[in-house]
């Protein structure tokens, strides 16, 4: 009976995630008609802004080295740790359609062996729910869903994100939720380096050799959009390890983004954004919770972009750690930092949660619950970017 009810609920969620697409497809109105400014407000996406620079040589790195790759040095010395430390610099064109199509999910983060069943409360096992594609083009029916690429000292790794709205900014939003390990590697590590963000990835779902001859519009159809400044929990910097440990209940982040190339803001070019619920009611009052993003563990390849609905019940992971949402879904690694959504007392979509932890199985994912520690880091990223 279990796996029935999840499936009556979905209904309204889904159709409620298609109503956030924009009215009107990607057009070649997208596409720069100049390059935009470099992710620390330089004048050209080829410069560095002074602030930025000056981190980098805080740390002995030459800027222009930087940008001509000593980014792939993951040196201890030069792996960027503070939350002020934050910088990723646009290097155009390096976030070629190959490239993307060769990051891998970051596999590790999904594995869930320090979990334990009798701590905190946590609700028994859900039965698995079969991961659905979504339908075709994305941009109709999930917009502001897309691909986080990074790299990594393991080479370019694959997240998923959402495009939520800017208290700060109604209607011209540039801000990605996602999870805290797709930007920052938490207690052992640094922040990930070069992240971008690509809404609608993969637009029409086409397969791997069907996309080797695609166009660059059918691949990116909105761009690629730069992480400016990155935020996560304290929690996780301290915290969050290679299986989520305890900084899991804290895994999230929030991203905000300029354009590779054009002006537009995120929210503008994409057709809408959602809102995000800090206050969404205690577990056993929501019907149905949908993940949704880009599986790349086997058996998936991270090019299709998947779904799952189901009815939510609670993991701990420590007794002293927040309880975390868990749903039946066989989405894998790739999927990590994907929005979860459900509809509020009003009958409006809100993002609830993202993608953080799941078993090596792949029967079930977990997500952090969005309380006043998220909110804060969420408050404080729109405050900084402002009008931006």
């Amino acid at each position: 009976m279990r796996s029935i009810r999840p499936l009556l609920a979905a209904t309204g969620l889904v159709a409620a995630l298609a109503l956030t697409a924009t009215a009107c497809g990607p057009s070649e109105d997208n596409a720069a008609d100049k390059p935009a400014a470099d992710s620390a407000g330089g004048k050209d996406s080829g410069s560095l802004s002074d602030g930025l620079a000056d981190t980098l040589k805080k740390h002995g790195v030459d800027p222009e080295k930087w940008k001509n790759g000593e980014w792939k040095n993951w040196d201890k010395d030069k792996w960027l740790r503070e939350a002020k430390d934050f910088v990723n610099p646009v290097i155009e064109g390096l976030w070629k359609p190959d490239r993307m199509r060769s990051a891998k999910d970051p596999a590790k983060t999904m594995a869930a062996g320090d979990l334990s069943a009798d701590q905190g409360v946590t609700d028994p096992e859900p039965a698995p729910v079969e991961a659905e594609r979504e339908k075709t083009p994305y941009h109709d029916y999930a917009a502001p869903v897309g691909k986080v690429f990074f790299d990594s000292p393991e080479g370019a790794m694959v997240c998923s994100g959402t495009v939520v709205k800017d208290p700060e900014n109604p209607g011209r939003s540039n801000l990605v939720w996602t999870a805290g390990h797709c930007v920052h590697a938490g207690s052992k590590g640094g922040w990930y380096r070069n992240i971008v963000f690509v809404p609608a990835y993969n637009d029409r779902g086409k397969s791997a050799a069907a996309l080797e001859n695609a166009q660059p519009q059918e691949i990116a159809p909105y761009g690629a959009y730069w992480a400016d400044w990155a935020t996560t929990s304290g929690e996780w910097l301290a915290d969050g390890g290679p299986t989520g440990g305890e900084g899991a209940p804290y895994d999230y982040a929030v991203l905000h983004v300029k354009p590779e190339k054009g002006s537009k803001s995120l929210e503008e070019t994409v057709g809408n954004a959602l809102p995000v619920d800090f206050d969404a009611p205690e577990i056993s009052k929501i019907s149905a919770m949908g993940a949704w993003g880009y599986p790349a563990a086997p058996p998936y390849n991270g090019l299709i972009m998947h779904k799952c609905v189901d009815r939510p019940g609670r993991l701990s992971v420590s007794p002293s750690t927040p309880t975390m949402y868990r749903i039946g879904c066989t989405m894998t690694g790739g999927s990590s930092g994907g929005g979860w959504f459900s509809e509020g007392g009003d009958g409006k979509l809100a993002l609830v949660s993202n993608t953080s932890i799941g078993p090596v199985t792949s029967g079930w994912l977990a997500g952090p619950h969005l309380g006043k520690g998220a909110q804060d880091v969420f408050t404080a990223m729109s405050k900084k970017s402002g009008s931006q």
